[in-house]
């Protein structure tokens, strides 16, 4: 954990979450693929060359839940090729969906302070990224969900542009939701 959480031209450090970025959530047919993830992936990739560019820490996390559909054994847990750490960026691991489950995650969460301007992207809006918003919030975590670098699986019921669009409202209401140009602009959090 020595990662130092930079401090953008207005004085204000920031951190980027690149989430549950598994292989898993791309393998047909199972209980976790995500879908739309084209554009989505683009958009983590702009954002996380981005951040390293400017030098800015990268933290990754990778679920390892003991159920049978994400058996950390499995190569399927593994990260997908284009989205691995690079030496010098954290990794946390966490069982459940929300990556406070991982007692490190909490801790570094904690330690790092509730000024820190987290920009979330990844996998799943609808499993890991809902849950980290809401165990961010009532932490007093200023976590921002950049919307168009989230993936969710596809409803059973509805229509995948309505499913993100009540998801992306629900984490609203824990996280800020921001447009892919704040994640990339140094500026964009100077504000706010």
């Amino acid at each position: 954990m020595d990662t130092v959480v930079r401090e953008t031209p207005g004085n204000h450090p920031q951190l980027l979450l690149c989430m549950d970025l598994q292989k898993e959530h791309l393998a047909p047919g199972r209980r976790h693929m995500m879908v739309g993830t084209a554009d989505v992936l683009t958009a983590c990739s702009a954002i996380i060359d981005g951040w390293r560019a400017r030098l800015w820490p990268v933290v990754h996390l990778k679920r390892i839940a003991r159920a049978a559909w994400f058996n950390p054994a499995s190569a399927m847990t593994d990260w997908l090729d284009a989205y691995r750490p690079r030496p010098g960026e954290i990794v946390f691991e966490h069982p459940l969906p929300s990556a406070y489950s991982s007692a490190r995650f909490a801790s570094y969460m904690a330690e790092i302070g509730s000024a820190t301007r987290t920009v979330v992207i990844g996998f799943s809006l609808d499993e890991s990224i809902l849950a980290t918003a809401i165990d961010g919030f009532h932490r007093g975590h200023s976590l921002r969900v950049t919307g168009d670098a989230v993936a969710s699986r596809q409803p059973k019921d509805c229509e995948l542009s309505q499913y993100r669009k009540v998801l992306l409202g629900l984490v609203s209401d824990y996280a800020a939701i921001e447009p892919l140009e704040d994640a990339l602009d140094p500026e964009a959090h100077a504000d706010r």
